[in-house]
């Protein structure tokens, strides 16, 4: 078995090598031999089942495992010839070649590695920037804000008309053609006007009503209505308003603060330097993700030259041209099946990008493992979890989704990168101010 490997840079390894048919054919012979022991054929004792019958049996199966065999010996090889630290390996070898050819069989991989980056000088690149101010005005409307979500809807003395912001409190049932349909009937409802939580007309076809008035009035459901039977048609309501309360909007002072933060001890003057915090990590989140991280992944790239795996690259072009694909026309598409010409230019476009991006991968990567951030999978299935209540999904239904496609180490490389930003920026500190 003759094997050479050539290291094109630190990121990209050649390896050659030429196989003996001969050789192949002896480990299929040991492996028929070995599988002849372990498994039971009719007519034959378990254990006692003849190589030749094996290989009848399992020949391609076992021809397969045989030169798998061998190519791992030759990887072997390869990596202590050329220095290569098995643990630095991304990914399967790629084979260039393998051609059968007589009694022998030439083969080509391509062994791809994390490559080797040297990160110095990377704090003069740092972006500096000026930590958000926060206004007087932008703390008393939050605080007027925090006080409407707090108010409480009271029923009101007035003999007055509903109006838009109240709260009414009425029975309504539905009707299609005449008839009542499901799910369209309720008593004592609660509704906040000017909401739309209803179908589009509801609310504001029950404006103008006073308490103890009844009233038909006709609405469309949307044509993406979930209830099919519904969808796109118009129905009736009879709706009867019992009641209308107004929100009651509480004074901003000590009280409201023990109630927003649910501390005993809150004060006025506590809340306003919680609100003022708050108001200060959004601006300087907002100034994060639409300024100074876009510009220092920027400025990393540009400062560090660094070898990209070949095999990494060409997989974020596939990645990058299907992404583009599927902004495309049905004609675009097929013209491109049809097409290699019209398949490499859509690769070709996004090639730079795809370069682009692997090597911000790996800048971060190093720049992370130098500043010891790291991210292990509780934290990410924290996250997920957190995610999924807030939008209401089914926590474990997502996390098992995102395992099965092998979503986690996208996650975890965007929140390594936002944890090392947000240090390399000081952050917190910028919103702790």
């Amino acid at each position: 078995m003759n094997v050479t490997a050539n290291r094109k840079d630190s990121a990209n390894v050649e390896i050659s090598a030429e196989l003996s048919n001969a050789d192949i054919e002896q480990r299929v012979d040991k492996i028929a031999k070995e599988t002849g022991k372990k498994i039971k054929v009719d007519g034959f004792r378990k254990g006692k089942v003849p190589p030749a019958v094996v290989k009848k049996l399992y020949g391609e199966q076992l021809r397969q495992d045989a030169e798998a065999e061998v190519v791992g010996e030759v990887l072997k090889k390869a990596y202590e010839d050329a220095g290569i630290d098995p643990a630095t390996v991304l990914g399967d070898p790629f084979f260039k070649k393998y051609d059968k050819d007589g009694d022998t069989i030439s083969v080509e991989l391509l062994v791809c590695t994390k490559p080797e980056i040297d990160l110095e000088g990377y704090e003069e690149i740092i972006p500096s920037y000026d930590v958000p101010e926060v206004t007087d005005e932008e703390i008393e409307n939050r605080l007027k804000t925090l006080a409407e979500q707090s108010a409480k809807p009271l029923p009101i003395k007035e003999d007055r008309e509903l109006r838009e912001g109240d709260v009414a409190v009425f029975d309504f049932t539905g009707y299609l053609d005449g008839e009542e349909f499901e799910g369209g009937k309720a008593e004592n409802y609660e509704l906040e006007i000017g909401s739309n939580q209803f179908i589009p007309g509801f609310e504001e076809q029950m404006t103008g009503m006073k308490k103890g008035e009844t009233k038909r009035i006709k609405v469309t459901f949307p044509e993406d209505y979930q209830a099919e039977q519904l969808a796109g048609k118009e129905v009736e309501f009879e709706i009867t308003l019992h009641d209308i309360k107004e929100k009651q909007i509480p004074e901003i002072d000590d009280e409201l603060a023990k109630k927003i933060t649910h501390k005993d001890d809150a004060t006025l003057d506590s809340l306003k330097e919680d609100v003022k915090k708050q108001i200060r990590t959004e601006k300087v989140n907002k100034l994060y993700n639409e300024e100074l991280k876009p510009k220092l992944l920027e400025a990393l790239v540009e400062k560090f030259e660094i070898d990209l795996p070949e095999t990494i690259v060409e997989q974020e072009i596939d990645n990058l041209a299907n992404q583009k694909a599927r902004t495309m026309t049905e004609q675009e598409i097929e013209e491109i099946k049809n097409s290699e010409e019209k398949l490499n230019e859509l690769r070709e476009s996004v090639r730079d990008e795809a370069q682009r991006s692997v090597k911000a991968t790996f800048i971060v990567d190093a720049l992370a493992n130098k500043e010891d951030i790291k991210v292990d999978d509780s934290e990410i299935s924290q996250v997920l979890y957190y995610e999924a209540l807030m939008s209401g999904q089914d926590p474990e239904a997502l996390l098992k989704y995102y395992k099965e496609n092998n979503l986690f180490p996208a996650i975890k490389m965007g929140m390594i990168e936002d944890r090392l930003f947000s240090k390399l920026l000081e952050l917190d500190k910028a919103s702790n101010i």
